[in-house]
């Protein structure tokens, strides 16, 4: 019925970003379903220019946090907002971990050759975050992460073609503390009749 809230209406006005995880790992099978939820986004041209790397090795994320922490500390220096005030003191501390210690960070990279290449995997990755909500499973979106693009050996470690980007880096896992959803605002709306 029309008006009515649905299961997947309910699944969009429930997720929300975790950002404290308990110490378990997230399945294959989950890992792959929620994967196979992304790459049934829609596509500009049909072009599904998306590739993933799907990352378990904590060493590996605290490095990759290690090296991201101070490149956004450094672009956040002269932002005042109070929100950006306070995540840069997090930022700032030293044992501060970008990935939230979550077990599990897919990254979602698209084809440099794609024209539609940022809107079709953000697509991507807002389904698999549904997905992942709709199976228990937490996530945020941790844009800093976007950084190690600028780091050859990374993207060497991680086996990213040199003809794609990082888009989405997205980590998954079981939520630790229990946070309330933010409520959203009334979006403003220009009705044209």
């Amino acid at each position: 019925m029309v008006g009515e809230e649905n299961e997947v209406i309910r699944n969009i006005k429930t997720r929300k970003s975790v950002r404290d995880y308990v110490d378990k790992q997230v399945s294959e099978d989950s890992i792959n379903t929620i994967i196979d939820a992304g790459i049934h986004a829609p596509t500009g041209f049909g072009s599904e220019p998306w590739f993933f790397v799907v990352i378990q090795n904590r060493e590996m994320m605290k490095r990759m946090s290690d090296y991201c922490k101070p490149r956004l500390l450094a672009q956040l220096q002269d932002l005042p907002n109070e929100n950006v005030s306070e995540f840069r003191k997090r930022l700032s501390q030293e044992d501060f971990d970008i990935f939230y210690n979550a077990p599990l960070l897919v990254i979602v990279l698209g084809s440099n050759a794609g024209f539609t290449t940022d809107y079709d995997c953000s697509m991507c990755a807002q389904n698999m975050m549904l997905a992942a909500h709709s199976m228990g499973i937490g996530s945020c979106w941790v844009g800093t992460a976007c950084f190690i693009q600028d780091n050859e050996e990374f993207m060497s470690e991680l086996g990213i073609p040199y003809d794609y980007k990082v888009i989405a880096p997205i980590v998954f896992g079981y939520e630790g503390k229990i946070v309330e959803r933010p409520p959203r605002q009334d979006p403003q709306i220009v009705w044209v009749h």
